[in-house]
């Protein structure tokens, strides 16, 4: 059998991993959570990871065996001998090794009771029917089995049909209850005292990631700090244009409780989300760069402080806007797209698009005032710190960007 997944580059949507030393009890708990899956509307493929091996022969060794001097190892080792069969010579023939192999005849190894009529022999040279020294029965092997940090380990996975089904409320209704209803793997369990379950699949890699994704955010942002200090000289001034950040973040979350394939239907914030918000924190900061950009150099040209914010608003008001519509406008079309090899992406877009679109309209109002308001804070500073630091610095003066210091000369 094959199987295969279309569920994009990261774990399925729901995996649940149980792990325990008894494998009919995890057996017993999968199917049970299997029936309670199907419940969900909008899951598919549900299934485990469990797989029936052939069937196979036991063979048990008795405690009277052992006081006869016969161990498991004896026992298996003859047993194996008699009929797959037991190297008795090598004959060399041209180049190769020729292996003789010694076993019973067909008619004596073609039934269950060839098994038990076999005699095995014991330390002491006693021969003894394998019905005296063995309890036989008939079992299912397993292919394979699966084991994590020494405990057995059966998957329960199931797709979704994102459209329909909600993967996040569902992981959180098995692990932590939903609308008042205790979880429903803790309702299963109960019966299964051994079986543990622990998230795989989506809700492992996202619990994974998001500290890292977090810090990601926080490290570029710093590192937009550190470039914009340079050009403007400033250490105040680039949070101006940072500023625009936390907005546009803002707007990524509203985009997906917009969700434009599915009015009035949010989307969950993904991995794929986040990287989506690390990409924007680098393209939301353009807009209120190229503003505070214009207006120090207005500035430097004389046009007072208040002219200076008000002129800059006007000249680039509509590349700003122009600018982020057309942004918008570019991923709209995998927003609405509906195939499946698209849909990964979506979050993605999701956060860019609305992140960009959103914090636009906040550049235009919200980075003007808090320029003016920036330089307000500034010459309260001065009048309230400047004397104590000219005692120390009887040269230092707050000096505005419009302004240019005197020249200074000793002869």
């Amino acid at each position: 059998t094959m199987q295969a997944s279309a569920s994009g580059p990261v774990g399925l949507p729901v995996d649940i991993r149980l792990t325990g030393p008894d494998f009919e009890e995890l057996k017993a708990a999968s199917v049970e959570i299997q029936d309670e899956l199907r419940e969900f509307e909008g899951l598919n493929d549900i299934r485990d990871t469990y797989s029936e091996g052939k069937k196979e022969i036991k063979i048990k060794l008795k405690d009277s065996a052992r006081g006869l001097g016969l161990s498991a190892a004896d026992l298996g080792r003859q047993v194996r001998q008699a009929f797959y069969g037991g190297e008795a010579q090598r004959i060399q023939r041209d180049q190769d090794d020729v292996r003789v192999m010694v076993r019973y005849p067909k008619e004596e190894r073609s039934s269950i009771g060839n098994l038990e009529e076999m005699y095995v022999r014991t330390q002491d040279g006693r021969a003894i029917p394998v019905s005296e020294v063995a309890d036989i029965s008939f079992g299912i092997g397993y292919p394979s089995i699966s084991r994590v940090d020494r405990q057995r380990v059966i998957n329960v996975q199931a797709d979704a049909d994102k459209a329909v089904a909600n993967p996040t409320e569902i992981n959180r209704a098995l692990y932590e209850g939903l609308h008042g209803n205790p979880p429903i793997l803790e309702e299963i369990l109960k019966k299964y005292p051994g079986v543990k379950p622990v998230k795989d699949g989506e809700a492992k890699d996202f619990e994974e990631m998001l500290p890292v994704l977090v810090a990601g955010i926080f490290f570029v942002i710093l590192v937009i700090y550190s470039l914009l200090a340079v050009p403007f000289k400033s250490y105040v001034q680039p949070m101006l244009v940072i500023s625009a950040i936390p907005f546009g973040i803002a707007g990524a979350i509203f985009g997906h409780l917009v969700n434009f394939q599915d009015l009035g239907k949010r989307q969950d914030l993904s991995m794929l989300s986040l990287l989506g918000i690390i990409a924007l924190a680098g393209v939301v900061v353009n807009d209120s760069l190229v503003l505070v950009d214009y207006i120090n150099k207005l500035r430097a040209e004389g046009v007072p402080l208040k002219q200076a914010v008000h002129q800059g608003g006007i000249a680039r008001f509509r590349p700003i806007l122009l600018t982020s519509i057309t942004t918008f406008v570019g991923l709209v079309p995998i927003l609405l797209e509906r195939s499946l090899q698209a849909q990964f992406l979506i979050p993605m877009a999701t956060s860019l698009s609305f992140g960009v679109l959103f914090s636009t309209f906040i550049t235009l109002l919200l980075v003007p005032a808090l320029y003016l308001i920036l330089e307000d804070i500034t010459r309260i500073a001065d009048r309230v710190f400047g004397p104590i630091i000219r005692i120390y610095f009887p040269d230092w003066r707050y000096v505005p960007k419009h302004v240019s210091a005197p020249s200074t000369s000793h002869e």
